[in-house]
């Protein structure tokens, strides 16, 4: 079953432009090379513009898992250092009707 990992951010907007930079190469770079990851999107709040999110697709929770537990979030490091990460939460994907 495909699930879904919501990670919150919150970016200052003088940094804004360089996370979403950031996290296009991050993204693109798992997806190519971490086994069941099937890239991700970014939402940004609409009140609170320094307040991002990031919604990963993977095959399963064990492939998230495993990329998690085995330092491998280390792709993400960019990341963190333009942004603070809130949260991270994994949800199943129970159904997708976007086109």
């Amino acid at each position: 079953m495909m699930i879904r990992v919501i990670y919150i951010w919150h970016v200052e907007p003088e940094k804004i432009e360089l996370f979403i930079e950031t996290w296009k190469a991050t993204t693109n770079e798992i997806h190519k090379n971490v086994r069941g990851a099937r890239g991700s999107f970014m939402l940004r709040n609409i009140q609170n513009s320094k307040e991002i999110k990031t919604i990963a697709r993977w095959d399963s929770f064990e492939d998230w898992r495993v990329f998690w537990l085995n330092k491998n979030r280390t792709h993400m490091q960019s990341m963190h250092e333009l942004g603070k990460r809130i949260s991270v939460e994994a949800y199943d994907e129970i159904d997708d009707y976007t086109k």
